[in-house]
């Protein structure tokens, strides 16, 4: 996968700061999550993989250049990003029922600000404001969808609606009944 815009400042690569917000973003982009799981996900990544935050970020912002990262490296970021998608899936800490359900209007507005807002942080995610932005949108998606994280959110935002995409065949409303 190719990365996008990687931030550079004369020509060289930027600071450790700016490359590990920069990897912030891209991992709230390819997870989805917001920017506090995204640094829990570089955490684990580095912890796991025996470097530091910003060796792991210089390490991503190299991958995007075309040097290939190293094996324990790329491993360590695959599986924590993994876990960061399933985390949750196993039912713990959400209820069985769920007694409201977000309108197709709202469900469609939500879905839409959050892939706007992830384009925007895909295209620049060393970006501060739009950083905010995609945090704000997933919070709003998991509240809207009742999920606990983003992957699950976006998933049965989806779902809902194509839950709605099956229409009646024209000429008939949905009872089946001609018009």
């Amino acid at each position: 996968m190719a990365f996008p815009h990687i931030p550079q400042i004369g020509g060289r690569e930027a600071s450790a700061p700016c490359a590990t917000a920069w990897a912030v973003g891209v991992v709230m982009v390819v997870t989805p999550c917001p920017a506090r799981e995204a640094h829990r996900v570089l955490a684990a990544a580095a912890a796991a993989a025996h470097i530091g935050v910003e060796g792991l970020a210089a390490a991503m912002a190299a991958a995007a250049w075309g040097v290939k990262a190293p094996k324990r490296v790329e491993r360590a970021l695959r599986r924590a990003v993994e876990a960061a998608r399933t985390a949750g899936a196993d039912g713990a800490g959400t209820s069985p029922a769920r007694p409201l359900v977000p309108s197709r209007e709202r469900t469609q507005e939500a879905l839409g600000r959050f892939r706007g807002c992830r384009a925007w942080l895909w295209a620049d995610p060393a970006d501060a404001a739009a950083r905010r932005a995609m945090d704000d949108a997933t919070y709003t998606l998991c509240v809207l969808m009742g999920r606990p994280t983003a992957h699950e959110a976006l998933r049965a935002a989806e779902l809902r609606l194509a839950d709605g995409a099956h229409h009646a065949p024209r000429g008939m409303d949905e009872t089946g009944l001609a018009v």
